[in-house]
């Protein structure tokens, strides 16, 4: 096999570089040597019945492919204006090769490897934003909640059109995350272009420690909890679990929000473990690739204690890959309602694999399926109850005391039996009635979650 693809690559060497130095021979070589041996590694990774699948022909055409390639390296390296960094340029090639595939897959460099496997665990100083390639440009999947991003009101599908003051046409996902991390405390400008502006909108963000705590839940109201999750990181569903028996102990858990909002996405096996959690049975989710070994099923496990209680999920346009998972798997097998705006549709698996010189490969190898076989690439979950978020817009000082006159407010009126709750579940009431003011649809997730709460207690005096 090392033959085969070594005998076309050193002819054309022998053919294109006669006449040259040592030095320059040896330099043309170490750099095929790259291509080289990633394509055997990969003849290795995917065993033998994989290579087998590939003509004769095909194998052909592809070594004519690497000839061409040799030969138009051999050339830039002797006649191009200014000496070129071979290692560069075919990291450029191994780039735009991935590139030409789809926006998810990507050429790992040492260092960017090592954040990618940093980014389940630990924190990082950033903006906090998740993003990617669509349609050619750097866009936004979501910015990570209480961060510089989500303060800036930055939203997901906004595209980000410079940093710094650098174009980022052509610039990959993990390149740009680069230029937008950096020490805490220090500075970073982007040129954000939104759907309906006119023109570009600068703004400088301050770098913070971004911690990767991905759950937060607690009690709307006595009974109702509030869950978020931000992105799926590898201690999420045991975070959750034992999240929420500490609330079980202070009440009954009579319904939960799980607000989803936001969420890029993150290990797929958590998104599994936190269906798993609301389902007793069936298939959660399913992925389909080229290979048999790429199809894999994902059930849930009847473990005896689910929870029945209503449950709403929140979603928006910022809701990707393993957050997706989770909606389509409560919204096909009618364990919830799902509430909000169609999803991003980020629905393939990518398959990271290790390079021989710390670099590493992210492959799109399969498509996502929800139960019932729908497809989330590029469709996204469509909610149950669609409901846009209205930015609140406070009433005008003049308006805040004004309101319909009620019988309390009539002279001489007749005292109640019972006095109005006071101190801690009053300012309780208070602290709900803003936030539910504040964000429209918290306000209809809540209010639908009390309807199916009280209809299930009617259901039950039957």
């Amino acid at each position: 096999m090392i033959s085969e693809v070594l005998t076309p690559i050193k002819e054309a060497f022998d053919n294109k570089t006669a006449g040259s130095n040592e030095e320059h021979m040896f330099s043309i070589l170490q750099a095929s040597y790259k291509i080289i041996l990633i394509a055997l590694f990969f003849s290795t990774f995917f065993n033998h019945a994989a290579v087998a699948e590939i003509s004769q022909k095909e194998r052909e055409a592809t070594y004519k492919q690497l000839e061409i390639f040799s030969s138009v390296l051999s050339i830039l390296q002797e006649n191009y204006v200014e000496e070129i960094d071979t290692e560069k340029v075919l990291n450029g090639a191994i780039r735009g090769l991935l590139f030409s595939l789809d926006p998810h897959s990507s050429y790992l460099s040492p260092e960017n490897f090592k954040e990618l496997q940093e980014d389940t665990r630990g924190s990082f100083s950033g903006i906090g934003i998740e993003v990617t390639i669509k349609n050619d440009l750097l866009t936004i999947i979501s910015p990570i909640a209480d961060t510089p991003a989500d303060r800036a009101g930055l939203k997901a599908n906004d595209l980000i059109i410079e940093i710094n003051g650098t174009k980022t046409k052509n610039m990959g996902p993990y390149e740009a995350i680069k230029k937008l991390r950096g020490p805490e405390g220090t500075e970073v400008t982007i040129s954000i272009h939104r759907e309906g502006w006119d023109k570009l909108k600068e703004i400088t963000l301050t770098r913070t420690m971004i911690p990767l705590q991905s759950l937060k839940a607690e009690f709307l109201s006595p009974g109702f909890i509030y869950t978020r999750i931000t992105n799926f990181q590898s201690h999420t569903s045991r975070d959750f679990k034992t999240r929420l028996q500490e609330l079980k102990k202070e009440h009954p858990i009579d319904g939960m929000i799980l607000d989803l909002r936001n969420n890029p996405g993150g290990l797929l096996h958590q998104a599994v473990a936190i269906s798993d959690y609301f389902l007793d049975g069936g298939r959660i989710v399913s992925t389909r690739g080229r290979k048999k070994d790429q199809n894999t099923v994902f059930s849930a496990h009847d473990t005896g204690g689910k929870q029945q209680y209503p449950l709403v999920v929140l979603v928006n346009e910022g809701s990707a890959s393993a957050s997706e998972i989770v909606a389509g798997a409560i919204q096909d097998h009618k364990r919830g309602i799902i509430v909000g705006t169609q999803t991003f549709g980020k629905g393939s698996v990518q398959t990271i694999i290790p390079l021989p010189d710390g670099a590493g490969l992210r492959m799109t190898t399969a498509r996502y399926y929800t139960p019932d076989n729908r497809s989330i690439q590029a469709r996204g979950i469509i909610p149950d109850v669609v409901v846009p978020f209205v930015p609140c817009i406070p009433p005008a000082k003049e308006e805040k005391n004004s309101r319909f006159i009620k019988e309390i407010d009539l002279q001489n009126h007749l005292a109640e039996s019972k006095k109005p709750p006071e101190g801690e579940e009053s300012e309780t009431n208070t602290k709900l009635e803003e936030r539910l003011l504040e964000d429209n649809q918290l306000r209809s997730a809540y209010n639908i979650l009390k309807s199916l709460n009280l209809f299930s207690e009617y259901k039950g005096t039957e």
